[in-house]
Order: C-alpha cells, then structure tokens, then sequence
C-alpha cells in the first residue's frame, strides 16, 4: 500500500497523534460541523455528517465534543468554511494532495505555497497532480474483524471493489459514491468499523530512499501542523528497510 495508509502507520510508530491530539479533534470537529451545516443534523439522514461522525469516534473524539460541534452548525455559530484542494509536487517529485478547510483562501493559499517551497516542494495548479489519484471510499477494520477470507468475502458482499488484509487488519476499498451503502453493508456483517473515509488512492507511485522520505515528512508535518489543513495525502512508495529507519 503506498499514500495515506503508510503514512497514518508512520504517524502512528511516532506517536504523532498522541501529540497533537487536541489539533486533531478540533479538525474533526470543524468536519462535523460543516457537513451538518450542509445537510440534516442526524447523521442517520446525512451520509457525511455519518462519516465524520464515525471518523471522530474512531480517533476517540468523545461524545460531548461530536455533539457540541452538531449543534454548532444548527446555531449559526461560527465562521464559513471554504473547502479547498491544493496539489502540488514534495522532495523527490513525489505528488501531493493537500485537502483544506477555510474560512480565508487568502491566508490558506499563501500559507500552503510558503511550506512547499521552505520543505524542498513547488505548489502547482488544481489538476497537476489530480490525475495520479483516485477518489476512493475506504473502510477498515481490525484483525478481529475476521481472518482475510471472511473479510474478503464480507467486502464482496457489501458491494466493495477490494480488500487488503495485513498483520495490522483489513483496508476495504470502494467506489467513493458507494461509501455510505458499503459501509452500512459491513457494519451488519462484521460489526462496526475501525475508520470509514474518503480517501485519494494513488494510481502511481515515486519511490523515496531514506533521505528522501525524511524531507517529505518534514513538508507533511508542517501542512499537518496548520489549522486550515484537514488531509494531506501523497503517492510515495518507500521499503520496508526504509520504513523502519524513520
């Protein structure tokens, strides 16, 4: 797997978000916010509002807050956000798709333009590197979903296209426009899920050495790092020697 699944294993082993754990929540909040805002409250009426709301629980958001930032969305409250995508190329050529959420495009645009280009990357136009990636749904699971037959098979069933299992549990993939009905499908058949989410799946690769994935993490944290940021995703492939040395 290349992108956002190693990365999130990365992030992980450094126990970056244990670190950053309240700027996660608020992220996660501002989603929940802006997609009730956009639809109905109930999240069992709001595909997206459902997906935040299961994001935020899987990163074990509590309650209180998922709550409280739904009814923000109901009161007026609070700023209009702007949801922005930047692509753009890090050390080494590798493409990047960084996902935003504003309430000032000027300040986000320049902010991100500026971090490119101290952390050895070039912002580019929407577009130019667009076409490198694919709009997926994703859902996973742990290994006490199921062995990878069960999983597989459950996946299949529930109108999913693929699924990867690994020592680490299961990545079911689908159409992203088939998320909600897939991953409604999987709740029933192995229970609830670890993370439902749409994702960007590179379609290519670049592979980095060491140094290589070393200067791409750093320009990762740093977009990571601002407010304005919900995702960053990018199609690097790097060896298992390699990731075990970050």
């Amino acid at each position: 797997m290349a992108g956002h699944s190693k990365w999130a294993n990365i992030q992980h082993r450094k126990g970056r978000q244990d670190k950053l754990r309240s700027k996660l929540f608020s992220k996660l909040a501002k989603e929940i916010t802006v997609a009730a805002k956009m639809g109905d409250p109930d999240p069992d009426k709001n595909p997206r509002l459902r997906m935040a709301v299961k994001e935020a629980k899987s990163q074990s958001v509590p309650k209180d807050v998922i709550d409280r930032a739904i009814k923000k969305s109901q009161a007026g409250e609070g700023e209009n956000y702007d949801e922005i995508r930047y692509e753009g190329y890090g050390p080494g050529g590798v493409a990047v798709i960084v996902e935003a959420m504003t309430d000032n495009k000027n300040r986000t645009a320049s902010t991100v333009r500026s971090t490119f280009t101290k952390n050895g990357g070039n912002l580019g136009e929407t577009g130019s590197v667009g076409f490198m990636f694919e709009r997926k749904g994703e859902v996973t699971y742990g290994v006490g979903a199921g062995d990878a037959d069960t999983v597989f098979e459950a996946a299949i069933e529930a109108g999913a296209e693929d699924c990867e299992s690994s020592d680490e549990g299961h990545v079911i993939t689908c159409a992203d426009s088939d998320l909600n009905e897939v991953s409604t499908a999987l709740e029933t058949a192995l229970g609830e899920s670890d993370s439902t989410k749409l994702v960007w799946q590179p379609t290519t690769t670049t592979e980095l050495d060491l140094e290589g994935m070393e200067k791409l993490m750093k320009l990762i944290d740093a977009l990571e790092d601002d407010d304005d940021i919900q995702r960053v995703t990018a199609n690097f492939e790097a060896s298992d020697e390699v990731l075990a040395q970050l």
